[in-house]
């Protein structure tokens, strides 16, 4: 059987000759076809990621993944893929792609884990520079904003991250009201859910995040949007040295850092070692007795993301973080 051709628009997005590229399948995606491309430039090998898909979603969702990965790469240039390109596909009407730089996650298990000659940099130290580098001022604005220069998907949620001052109205319109909408959508009718979500966004929000509460107030940084353990690993990004701490699969928003934890605390995998390292170099918010509550607000949007895309038991996960949160919170 012949290999696969490359498309001619993903040959022209990255200069190459198509002679010296080829293509194979690589790993898997719910959401995408993906592939290897191996070329030779100048007499160097070089690879790249190349995900395909088809349809209006995955126009929208390359698009969120290539500016995410570039937020990150920019800021903290050996923690993620960079991506090179992304748009139609010549060969396959309403098809798209994305390409990125090639993850060698396999390569991490032949190094140490402080070997391997990359940057050395713990996953605690490259998420705290991320957390901490002010974003940059969008277009037409005089001021870092909160939002996204264009919409992102979690899962497969797409994402309106239309700029905000306040990062309390973003948190509870572009998230929880916007997320609850997606649910009724998918899921149908809920009233004791609408009702539950909206008494967070209109109480619990304000009182946790509103105002001058939060010492010091939220600054718009780059957060990946989509960290859980499974979007983290040790590897090495082709052609960027050693072997290094990298996430990948972004749903990058300029927000306040503490949006990070909510997915990581919801499904685990980082251990007390990360935690105490991470919160010497991002120490906790003011008024710190109220962080967990703080991590369990933006934990709820990931329940509901997975109910608007799962239904079943991510309801139940949902409502009890609001039936706490209402009532410790939600007086009026």
């Amino acid at each position: 059987m012949a290999p696969p051709a490359v498309d001619p628009a993903i040959l022209e997005a990255l200069g190459l000759d198509v002679a010296h590229t080829t293509i194979a399948s690589h790993g898997g995606s719910g959401f995408a076809s993906t592939f290897k491309l191996s070329t030779t430039v100048d007499g160097q090998q070089r690879h790249y990621f190349v995900k395909t898909g088809t349809g209006k979603d995955a126009e929208l969702m390359f698009r969120g993944e290539h500016a995410s990965l570039n937020a990150i790469h920019d800021t903290v240039p050996n923690f993620c893929p960079k991506s090179y390109a992304h748009g139609a596909l010549s060969n396959r009407s309403g098809g798209f792609f994305l390409a990125t730089d090639f993850l060698d996650l396999g390569s991490s298990s032949s190094a140490g884990r402080s070997g391997g000659g990359g940057s050395g940099l713990s996953l605690p130290a490259k998420l705290a520079k991320l957390h901490t580098t002010p974003a940059p001022v969008p277009e037409g604005f005089d001021k870092p904003m909160f939002g996204f220069p264009v919409p992102t998907c979690c899962g497969e949620t797409a994402q309106d991250n239309s700029w905000r001052d306040s990062w309390a109205d973003f948190y509870a319109d572009n998230r929880l009201r916007a997320i609850l909408r997606a649910g009724m959508r998918n899921q149908g009718p809920d009233s004791a859910l609408a009702d539950a979500v909206e008494a967070v966004a209109s109480r619990v929000v304000p009182r946790l995040l509103g105002g001058e509460r939060l010492r010091p107030a939220p600054v718009p940084v780059v957060v990946h949007g989509d960290l859980w353990s499974g979007n983290h690993g040790r590897g090495r990004i082709a052609g960027a040295g050693g072997v290094e701490e990298v996430v990948f699969d972004p749903s990058a928003v300029y927000g306040h850092a503490e949006y990070e934890l909510g997915i990581m605390r919801m499904f685990g995998g980082f251990g007390a070692a990360f935690w105490n390292e991470y919160n010497e170099l991002v120490p906790k918010a003011e008024p710190r007795e109220e962080w967990e509550d703080r991590v369990a607000l933006y934990e709820l949007y990931h329940h509901l993301n997975h109910f608007a895309m799962f239904g079943g038991g991510y309801r139940g996960g949902a409502m009890s973080i609001m039936r706490k949160l209402t009532a410790e919170y939600g007086g009026s």
